[in-house]
């Protein structure tokens, strides 16, 4: 059984690895060591009880590897990476469902305004041939952002950080790259995963997740 302070070294050494390989340009070592950060916080995760939301957040961290393994290949398989990464937010999309199913207008609103503006941003500039693939990943991701943010707690924050990052490698990739978006882009993924995958472990502790309590408070 893998012991948490060891999945830590790990993923620390291998993030601490993949921003050298940023920096210095080495596209091997970089797609050797990205998907070891993530690979950590699952193995972590098979660490504690089984429940329906584990078992759909450990579902999207492992569609999120096949994507940052896509997006670390030195080729343009954008599409495939963004249809990894989309399969990932429907997997969180569920697991959150799991936990509530409470409307929760508001946050409705602001999902859909930033799914919006960012679709809006993004396809001002010129999409062409990605417009409906695109369109299609933000109404995924703005779906997400509602349910995390339905939830509260870790689930909305960690949300609210993967798509910070998606947002910018949108804006570097198809309004304006800036030199720092490579590295802005991966820590807030990192802290994104991190604050879902420990909502889960907050969620496992939680007796008012399904127990006792009126079904669907539940914070994560």
């Amino acid at each position: 059984m893998p012991r948490p302070g060891h999945l830590l070294i790990v993923a620390i050494a291998a993030a601490a690895f993949y921003l050298y390989a940023l920096a210095s340009d080495n596209a091997l070592l970089g797609l050797l060591v990205k998907p070891i950060p993530v690979l950590a916080l699952i193995a972590w995760l098979s660490t504690f009880p089984a429940t329906p939301y584990r078992r759909w957040i450990m579902i999207g961290l492992a569609f999120s590897v096949l994507g940052d393994i896509l997006l670390a290949i030195p080729r343009d398989l954008f599409v495939f990476g963004l249809t990894a990464f989309l399969c990932a937010h429907l997997a969180y999309l569920r697991g959150y469902y799991s936990l509530t199913q409470r409307p929760a207008y508001p946050s409705l609103a602001l999902a859909l305004l930033v799914g919006a503006s960012l679709l809006g941003l993004l396809a001002s500039h010129g999409l062409g041939p990605l417009l409906i693939p695109v369109a299609l990943y933000a109404l995924a991701i703005g779906c997400m952002l509602w349910r995390a943010l339905a939830c509260g707690g870790l689930a909305a924050l960690g949300a609210c950080a993967f798509v910070f990052s998606d947002s910018l490698i949108g804006i570097d990739r198809f309004v304006s790259p800036f030199a720092a978006a490579e590295y802005l882009i991966i820590l807030a993924y990192w802290l994104g995963q991190w604050l879902i995958a420990t909502s889960v472990t907050r969620s496992a502790n939680d007796k008012v997740l399904i127990q006792g309590g009126a079904p669907g408070s539940a914070k994560c």
